[in-house]
């Protein structure tokens, strides 16, 4: 039987969403909430904002435990270059699927891989093309999931999917907050051993 074991993992976030994608490679991690500024700079991309908090969520967590690999992702929705971010109440959830009605919206989930001064940091984009439904529709989606913490308002992985007329991605977990597909490449790059028997 191997005795080799994966190096330490930090999950640097603290999403739910990202923590329970995380968990589908069965490795062992720690999550850890960083402490980051995410306020959007003046004529900042929404990639150039979702790269950017993705990499200073990783160096955050990794400034205090330089022995650990550490996930960052951040994920920013661009409807037409302008940023749609986590509605947090029900009057602006409604007001972002109105807006987005009919709309293809672009997700920028970002993700960076870091130790020490080694880091990767890249972003899987997913176009995401709305249905138009009506204000009773969208109402009664959003009693019923109360997605007020997801940016954009609609939960693919739940409901929400009932809202889209189609995803088109190359990796089906980045809309969710994070592409497991890029991820897994990354860990196995660091020495990482997926699937793991630790």
């Amino acid at each position: 039987m191997s005795s080799f074991q994966n190096p330490p993992l930090i999950l640097g976030s603290t999403s739910k969403y990202r923590r329970e994608l995380l968990e589908r490679l069965r490795i062992p991690f720690e999550v850890i909430s960083p402490k980051v500024d995410e306020t959007p700079l003046t004529g900042e991309s929404t990639l150039d904002l979702a790269m950017r908090l993705a990499r200073a969520k990783a160096a955050a967590v990794a400034k205090e435990h330089p022995n650990a690999w550490v996930i960052g992702s951040d994920q920013v929705a661009d409807l037409c270059g302008a940023a749609i971010g986590k509605p947090g109440n029900f009057e602006r959830a409604l007001a972002q699927l109105q807006l987005m009605r009919g709309q293809t919206v672009i997700f920028q989930t970002a993700l960076c891989l870091m130790k020490g001064d080694t880091q990767t940091t890249l972003c899987v984009p997913t176009e995401v093309t709305f249905r138009k439904l009506p204000d009773n529709v969208l109402e009664a989606y959003l009693l019923a999931e109360e997605p007020y913490d997801c940016a954009g308002s609609a939960k693919s992985e739940g409901l929400g999917i009932s809202l889209l007329e189609s995803i088109k991605s190359d990796d089906p977990t980045a809309l969710i907050g994070l592409p497991l597909i890029a991820l897994t490449g990354l860990l196995r790059d660091a020495g990482f051993a997926i699937p793991s028997k630790n």
